[in-house]
């Protein structure tokens, strides 16, 4: 374990809060360490009947490309229920809403630099209703085969971590049901 020795905020924004630590070392040495919090976030893998999936294609800022992922978001504030947030974001991002979810478990994105944590849901019988996304989202819904999102995350198309997660994980929890 490392240990604190002092803490400094570097930057807090809307969605991210960014820390700069000094630390002593196992080994007795002190090192620096930069790292951002994160609320928290959820994944949805909405499943239909015949095996295709519901899923979102979005422009991201960051990396400057239109990328196919599952439906997410993040809590709107501390402490949120997972489910709700996923039942929530599934909603508005896709209009479907799930009569059945599956905790699917949860994954650290990037434990170099950051606290995030998302939690993973598997959603299954779809009822279709109209999508509500936050004014700052543009996206549009595409539905896919699921062995065709599979190849993508395979040969490298689909590139969100969550969403190869979240795409492995439901293909082998619908192989062993």
């Amino acid at each position: 374990m490392e240990k604190l020795l002092e803490s400094k905020e570097i930057f807090k924004g809307i969605l991210l809060h960014v820390k700069k630590d000094e630390v002593l070392l196992e080994n007795g040495k002190k090192s620096t360490r930069e790292y951002v919090l994160h609320p928290g976030a959820v994944a949805v893998v909405p499943i239909l009947d015949d095996n295709k999936i519901v899923m979102v294609k979005q422009y991201r800022y960051p990396v400057k490309k239109y990328l196919l992922e599952i439906p997410a978001g993040k809590f709107d504030f501390k402490g949120e229920n997972p489910l709700e947030c996923a039942k929530r974001e599934l909603k508005e991002e896709t209009g479907y809403e799930a009569k059945k979810f599956k905790y699917l478990g949860m994954i650290h994105t990037t434990p170099g630099f950051s606290d995030e944590v998302i939690h993973i849901y598997l959603a299954k019988n779809l009822v279709k209703g109209k999508s509500n996304p936050d004014e700052d989202e543009i996206i549009e819904v595409e539905i896919k085969d699921i062995d065709d999102v599979l190849e993508k995350c395979i040969n490298g198309e689909i590139t969100d971590a969550k969403t190869i997660v979240g795409i492995f994980k439901t293909y082998f929890h619908l192989r062993s049901e």
